[in-house]
C-alpha cells in the first residue's frame, strides 16, 4: 500500500502540470501561394522550434509572449500570443523567390516552376507589386520585368506595355500607333480575358492596388493564347490568407493631390476563401487639367467543394475618369513648359470609362491523369475618351469561353503531359465619333478660363457668332462592329530522364469582322465583313535541367495580329466619288506575323542564394501595318487615309535579371537584405519597310525606313536596388533606374522627314530615376496587423516623359512629375 501511494503521488502532479501546461498550435504557409514551409524557425525569448513538413508548430504557450517566425528567403514576421487556445495561421511574404517554387499560369510541363519552362516568364509577388505606392503598375514593370516597359498618357489612363520593341508607336510611321489603348499583346485578369475580341487592350478600369500577382509571358504566345504576337500579362488579385478573417483600411496620401482609400474583407477556410475589396482613388495630376478619380469594387471567391473540384467566382466594377491636359511639343519639353496643349484643355479632353467584369472557373479533376479547367466570361464596356480634334464614344459586350484539359501520362523514368483547349470570344460594339468644336468660335474670348463650361458636341455653349467656325460638325462616324474570334490548340511536353523535355505545340486562330457604317453614306447604310483564318502558331522547345538548381533551353515562337475593324475598313466617302472610294474594304491588308528564336538559361545557386534569369532572342515581325496619307490631286490637302503592310522590323536582344540573398538571419537584427539587378539590351531595326502613297505619279511619294531604329525603345535599360528586412518588422529598399535616350520618329528626326543640317536627328534624352521606401509591419496582440510606411520617387528631381508618342511630331511627350513625387501609407486590419 506504502509503495503505491509513493508512486501515485508523483504521477498526480504529473497530471497537474500536463493539464496546467498549455500547447500553442500553428501553421506558417508562403503568402503567394498559400503552400506551408517546412523548417521554418518559431522563436520565443531564449527558446525556438521548427516547422514541420506540413507547415505545422507546437509550443508551450506559457513560456511565449511574442513569437518570430522566420525562413529563408522570406520576411520574418512577429505576433503576440493572446490567446493560448487559438490555432494560429502565419503567411510569409517571400523576398527573394527560389525557381523551383515559382508555378506559372499554363503550361503543359508537368512541372510548373519556372525552372522547368523553356521561354522567358516574369514573375512579381507583393515584394515587387510594393517597392513602391502599388498603385501604377509601370513602376513595378520598368523596374523588375527586363524586355518590358508600360507607360501612361496621364495620371491613370492611356496605359500600355511595350513588349520587346512591340507595343505603343512601334507600327511603323505616324497612324497606325494607337496612343489611347494596346494592340498586339493579350492580358488577363484573374484567367478573364482583359483585351477584347478584337485584340485590343484597354487598361483603365484595372485595379492594380487590387492585384498581388503579375506573370509576364514575353514573346509570340500564339500557342496557348491565340492572337498574341508581343506576349501575354496575367494578372491575379490577392488572395486571402487560410485561417484568417479579417477586414481592413488601408490609407496612402501624397503629394499632387494624391488620396487612395481601400476597405476589404479577407476569409480564408481550408477549403473556401472570399475577398471583397473597394477602392476609391483621386489624384490632382502633374500638370493642369489633369485630374484623376478611380472607384474600384472587386469581389473573388475560391471554394473547393470536394477534392475532385474547385471552382472561382470573379466580379468587377470600375469607374474612371482622368484629364488629358494633351501632348507637349519638342520646345515645350525642352524648355521644361509643362502647361499642356491648349487645345486638349479648352475642350475638355478626357477619357471615361465603366466596366463590369465577371467569370465563374471550374476545374474537375477526373483522375490522377485528367483534368478540366472551364471559364466563362463576360464584360460590359462603356467609354467615352476625347482630344483636341474628336469625341468618341464606344459601348461593348464581350463574352467568352476558355476550357483546357490537362493530361498526365508516365512510363517509368519518362512522362507525357500536355494542354489542350479552346478560347473563343464574341463582342458587339457600337462606336460613335464626333468633331470637337471651339467653344468660343474662331476668335478665343480673351476672358476665358479653365473651369469655364467649353465642352459640346456640333453646337455652342453660347450664342455662336455670325460666321461659325469650319470646324463646326456633329457626328461624323457611327459604326456597329461584331467580331468572332476563337482559337484551339495543343501543346505536349515530354520529359526525358537527367531531366531533359522537349515541347511542342500548335496553335489555329481565326477571327471574323462585320461592320455596319450606319452614318448613311449616300442615304443607305452600309454592311462589310472580312475574316483572317488559318493563322497558325506553333511553338518548338528544348529544356535541360542541371542538379535540379539551373536550366537551359531553346525555343521557336511564333503568333499573329489581326486587323482590327477600323484597319480594314476605309472610310472615307463622298457624294461624288473620288478615286472610285465612297467606303470599301481593304481586301489586301494581311496580318502581322512574329517569329521569335531564343536562347536562355535560368536557375538558382549559392544554397538558393542567388537567382537568375538570362536571354538572348531575336524576333521579327512581318507585314508591319503602318499608315498611308491620300493628297488630293493637288497636293494640297489630305482625302483619307488607309492601312498597309509595310514590311519588317528586326528585333534583337539580351535580357538578364538576378537577385541575391546577401544577408539572411533567424535571430538576428536584420533578417534579410537583398540586391537585385535588371538589364535589358535592345537593338531593334526595321527592315525591308519601303512604300508608296500618292494619287497620282506628279505627288507619289516612297518612303523607306529600312535600316532605322525602331522609335519608342531605349537601347539600354537597367534597374539597380535592394530590398532590407528586419526582426522587429522595419523595412526599407532603394532602386535605381536608368533609361537609355530613343528616337523619337521612324526616321530619327525632329519632323520624320529626310535627315539633313535643318533636319537633323532627333532623341528623347536618356535618365535615371531614384526611389526609395522606409516603413514598419508588425502585429500585436494576435488580432491586428499593421503596415505603416513612406516613400519617394524621384528623389533627384529628374525630367522625364511617363509617354512618347512617336511619329507624332510636334507633339510628342507626356511628361512625368516635375518634382518629387512622395507618399506614405497605413494599412490596418483586424483578424477575428
Amino acid at each position: 500500500m506504502k509503495r503505491i501511494i509513493l508512486f501515485a503521488i508523483p504521477l498526480f502532479f504529473l497530471t497537474i502540470t500536463a493539464f496546467a501546461q498549455k500547447n500553442l498550435r500553428g501553421k506558417v504557409f508562403d503568402a503567394s501561394n498559400n503552400k506551408p514551409l517546412a523548417g521554418a524557425t518559431i522563436s520565443f525569448g531564449n527558446s525556438g522550434t521548427t516547422t514541420d513538413k506540413d507547415g505545422l508548430f507546437a509550443i508551450d504557450c506559457n513560456k511565449v509572449a511574442v513569437i518570430t517566425v522566420s525562413y529563408v528567403g522570406y520576411a520574418a514576421y512577429s505576433r503576440t500570443i493572446r490567446n493560448c487556445i487559438d490555432e494560429m495561421t502565419i503567411s510569409l511574404a517571400p523576398v527573394g523567390q527560389n525557381l523551383n517554387e515559382v508555378e506559372i499560369t499554363a503550361t503543359s510541363s508537368q512541372n510548373k516552376s519556372i525552372l522547368y519552362q523553356p521561354s522567358s516568364i516574369t514573375k512579381l509577388s507583393t515584394t515587387e507589386l510594393k517597392r513602391g505606392n502599388g498603385l501604377f503598375l509601370d513602376d513595378a514593370i520598368n523596374g523588375n520585368v527586363p524586355g518590358v516597359t508600360m507607360n501612361r498618357r496621364a495620371v491613370s489612363s492611356g496605359q500600355q506595355f511595350n513588349i520587346r520593341g512591340y507595343g505603343n508607336g512601334s507600327r511603323g510611321p505616324r497612324g497606325v500607333s494607337s496612343n489611347f489603348d494596346g494592340q498586339g499583346y493579350k492580358v488577363y485578369l484573374n484567367g478573364i480575358p482583359v483585351t477584347d475580341a478584337e485584340g485590343i487592350t484597354t487598361l483603365d478600369d484595372i485595379d492594380y492596388g487590387s492585384v498581388g500577382n503579375v506573370e509576364v509571358t514575353k514573346g509570340p504566345a500564339g500557342t496557348l493564347y491565340g492572337l498574341a504576337i508581343a506576349g501575354v500579362v496575367n494578372l491575379s488579385t490577392i488572395k486571402p490568407e487560410k485561417g484568417r478573417t479579417s477586414i481592413g483600411q488601408d490609407i496612402l496620401i501624397g503629394n499632387y493631390g494624391l488620396q487612395r482609400f481601400t476597405t476589404n474583407f479577407q476569409m480564408g477556410q481550408e477549403r473556401s476563401s472570399l475577398l471583397v475589396n473597394y477602392g476609391h482613388q483621386k489624384s490632382d495630376g502633374f500638370t493642369v487639367h489633369n485630374n484623376s478619380h478611380k472607384d474600384f469594387v472587386n469581389v473573388f471567391g475560391d471554394f473547393q467543394p470536394n477534392a475532385k473540384q474547385n471552382i472561382t467566382v470573379y466580379g468587377g466594377y470600375s469607374k474612371s475618369y482622368d484629364e488629358r491636359s494633351g501632348e507637349l511639343t519638342i520646345a515645350q519639353y525642352d524648355r521644361n513648359d509643362f502647361s499642356g496643349n491648349m487645345e486638349y484643355i479648352k475642350r475638355n479632353a478626357h477619357s471615361e470609362v465603366f466596366t463590369v467584369r465577371a467569370g465563374v472557373g471550374h476545374i474537375y479533376n477526373f483522375n490522377n491523369a485528367i483534368s478540366n479547367t472551364t471559364t466563362v466570361f463576360g464584360t460590359a464596356f462603356n467609354s467615352n475618351a476625347s482630344s483636341a480634334g474628336g469625341w468618341t464614344d464606344k459601348h461593348t459586350t464581350n463574352f467568352g469561353v476558355r476550357s483546357t484539359f490537362n493530361t498526365r501520362f508516365s512510363f517509368n523514368n519518362i512522362s507525357l503531359s500536355g494542354i489542350t483547349g479552346v478560347e473563343a470570344q464574341r463582342q458587339n460594339g457600337t462606336t460613335l465619333s464626333y468633331n470637337m468644336i471651339d467653344p468660343q468660335g474662331s476668335a478665343h474670348a480673351p476672358n476665358w478660363k479653365i473651369g469655364d463650361p467649353y465642352f459640346v458636341i456640333g453646337t455652342y455653349p453660347t450664342t455662336p457668332p455670325a460666321t461659325p467656325p469650319a470646324n463646326i460638325s456633329g457626328i461624323t462616324a457611327d459604326a456597329y462592329t461584331t467580331t468572332a474570334t476563337t482559337s484551339l490548340f495543343t501543346e505536349w511536353t515530354l520529359a526525358l530522364p537527367m531531366d531533359i523535355s522537349v515541347t511542342a505545340g500548335i496553335g489555329v486562330s481565326n477571327m471574323k469582322i462585320k461592320l455596319d457604317d450606319r452614318f448613311y453614306v449616300l442615304n443607305k447604310p452600309m454592311h462589310f465583313d472580312t475574316i483572317y483564318k488559318g493563322m497558325i502558331s506553333p511553338h518548338f522547345a528544348v529544356n535541360k535541367v542541371f542538379g535540379k538548381q539551373f536550366s537551359a533551353y531553346f525555343s521557336y515562337s511564333k503568333a499573329y495580329k489581326a486587323p482590327v475593324s477600323s484597319y480594314f475598313y476605309i472610310p472615307y466617302v463622298a457624294t461624288t466619288p473620288v478615286n472610285n472610294v465612297t467606303g470599301v474594304v481593304n481586301n489586301y491588308l494581311k496580318p502581322e506575323m512574329g517569329n521569335q528564336f531564343e536562347l536562355g538559361t535560368k536557375g538558382t545557386l549559392l544554397r538558393n542564394r542567388l537567382t537568375y534569369q538570362f536571354a538572348f532572342f531575336n524576333a521579327v515581325f512581318s507585314n508591319k501595318m503602318t499608315n498611308i496619307a491620300v493628297p488630293n490631286p493637288s497636293n494640297t490637302a489630305t482625302l483619307y487615309s488607309y492601312v498597309v503592310n509595310g514590311g519588317k522590323q528586326d528585333d534583337k536582344g539580351f535580357e538578364a535579371l538576378v537577385k541575391y540573398t546577401g544577408y539572411q538571419s533567424s535571430t538576428g537584427f536584420f533578417t534579410s537584405i537583398t540586391p537585385f539587378i535588371n538589364f535589358t539590351y535592345s537593338d531593334f531595326k526595321y527592315k525591308n519597310f519601303v512604300f508608296e502613297s500618292g494619287t497620282t505619279p506628279a505627288n507619289k511619294v516612297v518612303v523607306d525606313y529600312s535600316g532605322h531604329t525602331v522609335p519608342g525603345v531605349a537601347k539600354v535599360l537597367t534597374n539597380v536596388g535592394f530590398d532590407l528586412n528586419t526582426k522587429p518588422g522595419l523595412y526599407a529598399n532603394l532602386t535605381w533606374f536608368y533609361k537609355d535616350d530613343v528616337t523619337v520618329t521612324s526616321n530619327g528626326t525632329a519632323t520624320g522627314g529626310v535627315p539633313s543640317a535643318s533636319n537633323p536627328d532627333y532623341h528623347a534624352g536618356s535618365y535615371s530615376l531614384l526611389n526609395t521606401k522606409l516603413g514598419f509591419r508588425h502585429s500585436f496582440a494576435g488580432h491586428f496587423d499593421i503596415d505603416a510606411y513612406l516613400g519617394v520617387n524621384n528623389i533627384t528631381n529628374t525630367k522625364y516623359p511617363i509617354m512618347i508618342f512617336v511619329n507624332q511630331i510636334p507633339d510628342a511627350f507626356i511628361a512625368g512629375p516635375k518634382n518629387a513625387n512622395v507618399f506614405g501609407g497605413l494599412n490596418l486590419k483586424y483578424i477575428f
